[in-house]
């Protein structure tokens, strides 16, 4: 009888969980979107970083085909990790049989894309106006309030993760020097680490 009850009040607690919080996040989402945030990084330092140091506090000059690169670079990291993020986020909501649109979905949406706009169009103003090394720090900033603010709608580790890359994107402004480092440590191993470990706790 005792047994009933438990299960009884986890069944309970489950549905107060679906009808408050979005909690069909596939690891997955973020194990792509740290290795594609890797690759990215990667390509940044090979086409625009190595061969001159733009990662400092002052205003610095980018020649219109390297401003180009550095934002098909960005903008194609972009939308290969929200392709991902979205591929894999459908495939967990099938399996778990649960809405991929609702308003779960929608207040998780609402709460993350407001700071990760205002950090995108802040970052574009820097990089327009040569600030190429605030960018590392200023992404990593934004994207982990961004994490954190929808983190009420969402799995608990979202907001342990966004504080992290909070922290990083302060190391990143005191750092400046390593502020691509960091920023691929954050956006790419970090995210793989934190994917890993929510698709070992939550996959059904």
């Amino acid at each position: 009888m005792e047994e009933k009850y438990v299960k009884d009040l986890e069944q309970i607690r489950d549905m107060m969980n679906r009808s408050t919080r979005f909690i069909s996040l596939s690891g997955w989402s973020g194990v792509s979107t740290g290795v594609i945030a890797l690759v990215g990084a990667f390509v940044g330092y090979q086409v625009v970083f190595a061969d001159a140091d733009y990662l400092v506090y002052g205003a610095v000059g980018l020649s219109g085909g390297l401003l180009r690169d550095l934002l098909l670079i960005a903008l194609g990291t972009l939308v290969l990790s929200v392709i991902c993020a979205l591929f894999f986020t459908r495939r967990q909501t099938r399996k778990q049989q649960q809405p991929a649109w609702d308003a779960q979905t929608k207040r998780l949406l609402v709460n993350l894309l407001i700071p990760l706009v205002a950090g995108g169009l802040f970052a574009l103003m820097l990089l327009l106006k040569g600030f190429v090394g605030m960018l590392p720090s200023v992404t990593l900033l934004f994207y982990g309030l961004a994490l954190v603010n929808a983190s009420k709608y969402s799995l608990s580790e979202i907001r342990s993760l966004g504080l992290i890359e909070m922290v990083l994107g302060l190391l990143a402004f005191q750092f400046i020097g390593y502020g691509l480092l960091l920023w691929a440590f954050g956006f790419g191993l970090v995210q793989v680490v934190y994917g890993v470990l929510i698709q070992k706790k939550y996959a059904l």
